[in-house]
């Protein structure tokens, strides 16, 4: 089915009233119409952002063209598409004709909010290339940072270039990211393989104040947070993530038993790691099959992360946990990690989904 809705969202300092158009991909033989259906909110946690649904319709697909949604330039709008990798989920929005992201960090902030804006980890934007590439990927966290990188986040920005340039079947592409190059590849199946580089290991490097032990790397470092030693291994995808399978009170994790939002912040703003970090926590099943939860940087618990499932495989290989190849469960669901011995590059293998079109006024 296909569902519009009228939703009024006031981003700048200023408050107004305006209408945004929300559209999904997912089909119905059926047909609702909801009239004169409002909503009034006389007191917002955010008195600068406000959210009033007029009316609603839902009805087939074919009566929305995404194609001519995405082209449509109205100033004082911002155009989007919500996506989701494994329960990831981004605003992603058309950024190819300017160099500067067309909302701020601020803006992104309400935007992510999942009760008084649209409701997302982040808000990515997709842009020109530079240095030979064809796209650029900027992305702003649900706090107003900006990571490096984020895995679930490039397969959904593939997937919408796939639709804003009206690609079909397999097709690949460079992307300039804040990690560097990134090549993801649409397969024919709707997946998106990733080739997301080769792993920093080098403490310094991550970065990491942990001492390196291994190769100039920090594998099974101990770590105390919270009065607990922890051993872990840190390791970078572009951007920085400790992993750990265990502590010494509990050896091997049961990751459904952690109380993830009151471990996670010590990991992230831990004194050992400049730049904060992402953690990883993690259950061995078996030598090929992982299981994790993440905290991550700048956004909290998630339903999954790419370059931490990434992260997590590598982290395996070096303490001699699992092979070369897995398949991580998080929280959204798996995802297919690959690290080849032959060109040192980590490739990883999930879905990216529409789960909306929107229009908000800024």
């Amino acid at each position: 089915m296909a569902i519009a809705a009228a939703i009024s969202l006031s981003l700048p300092p200023q408050t107004r009233r305006s209408s945004a158009s929300i559209a999904s991909p997912f089909r119905s033989t059926s047909s609702l119409h909801f009239d004169s259906l409002r909503s009034n909110f006389s007191s917002l946690k955010n008195p600068n952002l406000r959210v009033s649904a007029s009316s609603m319709s839902i009805g087939t697909p074919e009566k929305i063209s995404t194609t001519s949604f995405l082209d449509r330039r109205e100033s004082g709008f911002l155009h989007f598409v919500k996506y989701h990798g494994l329960g990831n989920d981004f605003i992603l929005v058309d950024n190819r004709d300017s160099t500067e992201p067309r909302v701020t960090p601020e803006q992104a902030v309400k935007l992510c909010d999942r009760n008084f804006g649209i409701g997302a980890d982040g808000v990515i934007f997709a842009m020109p290339g530079v240095n030979g590439t064809d796209y650029t990927m900027r992305i702003f966290n649900s706090d107003g940072s900006e990571p490096e990188m984020c895995g679930n986040g490039v397969r959904c920005f593939a997937r919408f270039i796939a639709e804003l340039e009206n690609l079909h079947g397999k097709q690949s592409f460079t992307v300039h990211t804040g990690a560097g190059l990134i090549v993801p590849e649409i397969q024919e199946d709707g997946k998106v393989k990733v080739d997301m580089g080769e792993p920093i290991l080098k403490a310094s490097d991550v970065p990491t104040k942990l001492p390196a032990n291994k190769d100039q790397a920090a594998v099974k470092a101990d770590i105390n947070v919270d009065g607990v030693t922890w051993n872990v291994t840190c390791v970078s995808m572009g951007n920085p993530h400790c992993v750990t399978f265990g502590n010494r009170q509990s050896q091997n994790l049961t990751v459904d038993e952690l109380n993830l939002a009151a471990i996670g912040p010590k990991f992230e703003h831990h004194e050992m790691f400049p730049a904060r970090t992402n953690t990883e926590f993690v259950e061995v099943f078996s030598h090929e099959h992982l299981k994790m939860r993440v905290w991550e940087r700048g956004a909290g618990a998630t339903l999954a992360c790419g370059t931490g499932a990434c992260a997590v495989v590598v982290a395996a290989v070096l303490e001699g946990r699992a092979g070369r190849s897995c398949t991580v469960d998080l929280p959204g669901g798996p995802l297919d990690i690959e690290w080849k011995e032959e060109d040192n590059h980590v490739y990883m293998t999930g879905p990216a989904e529409v789960v909306f079109y929107g229009s908000v006024a800024v």
